[in-house]
């Protein structure tokens, strides 16, 4: 049923600043659905963080949506109207463009009576879009609408297009999504063919290359990490001037999740923790369409209202970077930031986040926060991960960034400018290490990552197989991305500068041929331990026992970046754990012959892991649901 009132079509356009917040302060206030004094205060942050107050009310003061934009329309003597519910005309949608009416708002729905219908929800900046809207289209009115059955509307209209726009975002000579896997099962074949030829034919000669090669990367990667350490451990964070933004930022924070039960609910009470703006905090829980089990969870909880879900509809492929990147599409904020479905951020971190950007030019294009973990106690293994991430991202990075090498991003705790991450297209949907890829774009593109002191805590696998699966997932991703980036050496040398260049081939060649030659080095444990060795009659005694000595030194290394990443970290209580490190890494070997088989067989299969399996004691939530909760579908808004 149309409900377009056509005694109005013939008025004026609307224009900027014709709404009146006092009128609509009043009229809400009279209707019940907000006290005086909130009313006054709403006003009050409206002004100081120059934002529509209807913005302020609804995601500070949790006034429905709907109710405001039917103040509105009548303030505006014109109509209320639900896309949803009445579809709009699909030829006027593509004209302009689904992405374009998502990042202004607006929506061309239907010609009526020789003018163009357009759906807004926000009046106060229609006028900035008026020009281009009558360019397309001649005369146009504005209607309202909210946020939730505008973007509801073209998720249901264009989301096959939107998806498919999600897919390709980056470049192709930037992207991997023309990896040939029957190519590489060829070249896996071949170089089989030809190791275990060599085997047959000169066991020693292939003996001797292969353990040259681990060597040499070894002794390049060792010298990496002591200096990054060493530099590392005497960096200070980087440190803004302390100068706080006259208007702090809208900040969009994608939240990804997939087959999610047993988090869900903790990670909406952590995330209400943050202190930051209600008016300027957009976080997205990005679903998949087909995930059943994380829309029905988050289906028994009132989502605030300034939190919302994002449905991706399906597609060819089914990764986190394609999830990111449809949803940046439906994002506010001028700054994109991505969290995990397992984190705890700090409270304060948007607000690091926002002074650290206004305080840096445009060239400091991301920010990379400290991962740690809150289950450190849960068995050996999660003791393991978390040293393994404190001497990463408390020793290692800073020592990188200090050196001037290209700063691998993890997958959380992220941050951009938005136009940058537009700029380079989003996230390479088809890399199932995407950070990684990203982190190296941005440095080929000009774009500096820096370090901030803020801490993301995280749940850490805890799980032997689970485990493989995961550094499988990253270390095929870190393989993809190497092989990316090589398409064209001479390019990436000229994007990068030699320094970096040699850094990239140190970062991700070399960690690739540690984890899959690491069973030649381990060989040569074989002597202190009275065995024989193959290359006994090749090397002199001396050789064997320097080779020893550069080991030891290896893991000295090692445990000097864990000693100091455990103390920065406030945990050396895990220091006695750091020597099991040489029973834990033998692991990354297992799952980087699982990572290179499905190269050539599965290279964009995103194995996913399983969160909520060894929270903390007294993590889990106590409360329960009430009997037969309402089950209300996760929709887009």
């Amino acid at each position: 049923m149309l409900h377009f009132d056509h005694r109005r079509q013939h008025q004026p356009p609307v224009f900027q600043g014709v709404t009146d917040p006092t009128s609509l302060a009043n009229k809400l206030i009279n209707s019940g659905l907000i006290r005086p004094q909130d009313a006054q205060d709403a006003s009050l942050l409206a002004r100081k963080q120059a934002v529509p107050l209807a913005d302020v009310l609804c995601r500070t003061y949790d006034v429905p949506e709907y109710s405001i934009a039917d103040i509105l329309a009548e303030q505006l003597q014109t109509q209320f109207i639900n896309p949803v519910e009445q579809r709009p005309d699909c030829t006027l949608l593509q004209l302009y463009g689904p992405q374009t009416c998502l990042q202004e708002g607006v929506m061309p729905w239907r010609q009526i009576g020789g003018e163009t219908i357009v759906l807004t929800f926000n009046p106060d900046q229609f006028a900035d879009h008026h020009a281009a809207l009558r360019a397309a289209f001649g005369p146009v009115r504005m209607a309202i609408t909210t946020q939730e059955h505008l973007h509801r509307s073209i998720n249901k209209e264009c989301g096959a297009q939107l998806v498919n726009a999600a897919e390709t975002k980056v470049a192709g000579a930037e992207s991997c999504r023309d990896w040939n896997a029957t190519f590489a099962f060829g070249v896996w074949f071949g170089l089989a063919t030809v190791l275990l030829t060599g085997l047959l034919v000169a066991p020693q000669t292939l003996t001797v290359v292969l353990t040259g090669w681990a060597i040499l990367t070894l002794i390049l990667t060792t010298a990496l990490k002591a200096t990054a350490a060493v530099i590392g451990w005497r960096a200070k964070p980087v440190t803004a001037p302390n100068v706080t933004p006259a208007r702090l930022p809208v900040i969009s924070m994608l939240v990804p999740l997939y087959n999610e039960t047993a988090i869900a609910e903790h990670l909406l009470e952590r995330l209400k923790a943050l202190d930051y703006p209600r008016a300027l905090l957009d976080v997205c829980l990005v679903l998949e369409a087909d995930d059943t089990t994380t829309r029905t969870t988050l289906g028994r909880t009132t989502l605030p209202t300034w939190m919302r879900a994002i449905v991706v509809p399906k597609g060819t492929i089914k990764t986190k970077p394609r999830a990111l990147n449809y949803a940046l599409d439906f994002a506010r904020g001028s700054i994109i930031g991505i969290w995990d479905a397992e984190d705890a951020p700090a409270p304060d971190q948007l607000r690091v986040v926002a002074d650290h950007f206004a305080n840096h030019g445009p060239q400091v294009a991301c920010l990379q926060g400290t991962l740690d973990y809150y289950n450190a106690e849960a068995n050996w293994l999660t003791r393991c991960f978390t040293i393994e991430y404190a001497s990463w991202f408390r020793v290692i990075l800073p020592g990188l960034q200090k050196l001037g090498l290209v700063v691998p991003l993890g997958g959380t705790t992220l941050f951009f400018r938005r136009n940058v991450l537009e700029e380079l297209g989003g996230w390479d949907a088809h890399n199932v290490t995407e950070d990684a890829d990203l982190g190296v774009r941005l440095a080929r593109h000009g774009y500096r990552t820096e370090l901030i002191k803020t801490v993301t805590e995280e749940e850490a696998n805890g799980r032997a197989w689970p485990w493989v699966k995961q550094r499988s997932r990253w270390l095929k991703g870190y393989a993809i991305t190497y092989g990316v980036h090589m398409r064209n050496p001479a390019k990436l040398w000229r994007d990068l500068g030699g320094w970096r260049f040699f850094g990239i081939q140190l970062l991700f060649l070399g960690t690739l041929s540690q984890f899959v030659l690491a069973p030649i080095l381990w060989t040569f444990w074989l002597l202190p331990l009275g065995f024989g060795h193959p290359l006994s009659p090749l090397m002199p005694s001396w050789a064997f026992w320097t080779l020893g000595g550069l080991f030891i030194l290896s893991e000295v290394i090692g445990f000097a970046a864990a000693f100091v990443g455990l103390r920065k970290a406030g945990k050396s209580w895990l220091v006695k754990w750091a020597v099991t490190l040489q029973f834990y890494f033998p692991l990354g070997a297992l799952a980087a012959y699982k990572g290179l088989w499905e190269l050539a067989s599965k290279p964009f299969y995103w194995d996913k892991t399983a969160h909520g399996i060894l929270l903390p004691k007294g993590w889990r939530s106590k409360a329960t649901p009430p009997p037969q909760p309402p089950v209300r579908p996760v929709s887009i808004g």
